[in-house]
């Protein structure tokens, strides 16, 4: 009897493992400057045309999970909007670039999520460049290890604007223009899940975005308009060592001896995108709505 060959994509992968190389970046921080360089392009992963003809805006798109999932939805046949903060332009000409090789075209929006005209313009930048939007990504966010009675207005203020108003305003401003058959994802948490330790307004920030997910899935029922989350473990992302209550040391051991999983390692961008276009896709998501889906690296 003949052996069946093991194919590439049936094989594990072998990513990066803890310990990285220490390393400390002023927040936001850039993904350019990390070591080692995430997996975002999903060499292994096979499109299918999901999201052909579709708009889809992913803020935070210039790095990290939101930069995988831009180029993931772009392989997949949807032009692209990103949003990202001025600092981080340079990593999100990066993105830019490599969507438009694929012959799908990307619109790089400089905002700021903390302040609510923002979160209007660059829905209506997606308007003005598209006339539509199917998938609004709500990516984007801010993060801060801290004890609590370390926690300031200033760090407060910032991470629930970004990471709560922020989402709340996109979806205010893109809802009543999004048509039937269109979807909204958040990126949420495990530590939205359970909690973490030195992570209490992130935390709580996380919870709510679950929260909102399920509440909006149900309002949003009669529009046809699909609300679900994805809630990452550990990620290597340009969020962990600009975290400015992790130490160089810290960064190193992330995914293993910081915010671990049993997997033992931090996942890479690429591990998570495939569930947001999942999410994205009505061939594959029709009859999902109001789900906060963990990939956590079995964590539970």
């Amino acid at each position: 009897m003949a052996t069946r060959t093991q194919s590439q994509a049936s094989q594990p992968l072998q990513e990066p493992k803890p310990p990285f190389p220490p390393q400390r970046q002023q927040p936001p921080g850039l993904e350019s400057d990390l070591d080692p360089a995430p997996h975002w392009k999903g060499e292994r992963y096979k499109p299918a045309g999901k999201l052909e003809g579709m708009v889809a805006l992913v803020t935070g798109g210039d790095s990290g999970i939101g930069r995988s999932v831009a180029y993931h939805f772009a392989r997949e046949g949807a032009d692209v909007v990103i949003g990202c903060l001025p600092e981080e332009d340079s990593d999100a000409k990066v993105v830019r670039e490599a969507i438009e090789a694929l012959g799908r075209k990307c619109e790089v929006v400089e905002n700021d999520l903390r302040e609510a005209e923002a979160c209007d313009a660059i829905v209506e930048r997606a308007f003005e460049a598209f006339g539509r939007l199917d998938v609004l990504v709500h990516n984007a966010a801010w993060q801060n290890r801290k004890n609590i009675e370390d926690l300031s207005e200033e760090e407060l203020d910032a991470t629930l604007k970004v990471n709560v108003y922020g989402f709340l305003r996109l979806a205010r401003a893109a809802v009543p223009r999004m048509k039937p058959g269109s979807s909204i994802i958040a990126t949420g948490s495990v530590v939205g899940l359970h909690g973490a330790e030195r992570l209490p307004d992130y935390g709580a920030t996380k919870g709510a975005i679950h929260a909102i997910v399920r509440s909006l899935s149900q309002e949003l029922v009669d529009k046809q308009i699909r609300v679900n989350a994805v809630a990452p473990g550990p990620v290597w992302t340009p969020l962990n060592p600009s975290d400015t209550g992790l130490s160089a040391e810290d960064v190193s051991k992330f995914g293993k001896d910081v915010g671990g999983a049993p997997l033992q390692r931090p996942a890479q961008p690429e591990e998570l995108a495939p569930a947001y276009v999942y999410l994205a896709s009505n061939a594959d998501s029709s009859y999902v709505t109001g789900v906060i889906l963990p990939v956590t690296g079995g964590e539970i």
